[in-house]
């Protein structure tokens, strides 16, 4: 009988962009949170638009202001 060989190659993960990486670290926050943010960005106020439809159902949208870093 013949023993398996180990493969030599190794499965690497695909490369994160940044806002995938530190997802896990934002705070979700819903559109009154946008709506009063001083700094208003092109994801917050997307998620505005979206909520001020008739019958909406929105769970909140990761905001970049509260961003921490992550383990790599």
């Amino acid at each position: 009988m013949a023993a398996k060989k180990k493969s030599s190659k190794t499965k690497h993960a695909p490369k994160k962009t940044p806002s995938e990486k530190y997802a896990f670290t934002q705070k979700m926050v819903t559109s009154e949170t946008c709506i009063k943010c001083s700094t208003p960005c092109a994801r917050g106020m997307a998620y505005v638009e979206k909520m001020k439809e008739p019958g909406a159902v929105g769970k909140g949208v990761p905001c970049h202001l509260t961003k921490g870093k992550g383990f790599k």
